[in-house]
């Protein structure tokens, strides 16, 4: 089987505590989820797996951004998920090289509108791990997609984080139906 890892939003505006919309800053700290993260990442590295970094972001006059959404509609009003800023750029702690694949998304789903399905495809790939966040949001809309899309899926719990730990903890026992749950210590 054929394996990927895909890393999903561990960008400054979300995981740090200056960024815009730090939602996920704190617990992302607290439980040490970028440190697990890297644990996955040299695990696919070692494995020689492919390795897809993943970030949302609107070109910077938000000609791209949905006005009309709850999530992303006061994005150009805070300067927020600019693609030019240091916002968008991924965590300085995030184990990611110049050389990685990058995709970006306009919106929730890393699937929707990239080419993430077809960089899958090209290289043959049947076997998915993902982590990032938000666990209720991005990871849950790839989980899901992914799942439709008949690959099989894989969610590196720790590696993941959302707003609270309730809302991490409900979408992971959500998502257990569709997706092996695993920690990064199993990989």
């Amino acid at each position: 089987m054929n394996t990927a890892l895909v890393v999903i939003d561990f960008i400054n505006d979300i995981v740090h505590p200056d960024g815009k919309i730090p939602s996920c800053a704190e617990q992302v700290a607290e439980k040490g989820v970028i440190e697990k993260a890297n644990d996955a990442i040299a695990w696919a590295r070692k494995l020689e797996h492919l390795i897809i970094f993943v970030k949302v972001g609107f070109t910077e006059g938000y000609q791209d951004q949905p006005k009309h959404s709850p999530i992303f509609g006061k994005a150009n009003s805070l300067g927020a998920l600019n693609l030019n800023g240091w916002g968008t750029a991924f965590h300085e702690d995030l184990q990611v090289t110049a050389n990685d694949l990058v995709v970006v998304k306009p919106r929730v789903n890393p699937f929707y509108c990239t080419s993430l399905d077809a960089t899958l495809r090209a290289n043959q790939i049947n076997n998915l791990y993902v982590c990032g966040v938000s666990t209720s949001w991005a990871i849950q809309s790839i989980v899901r997609d992914a799942h439709d899309r008949d690959y099989v899926v894989h969610v590196v719990a720790d590696a993941c984080a959302a707003h609270t730990d309730a809302e991490h903890s409900a979408s992971l026992a959500q998502l257990e139906r569709i997706a092996t749950i695993t920690p990064s210590r199993l990989l």
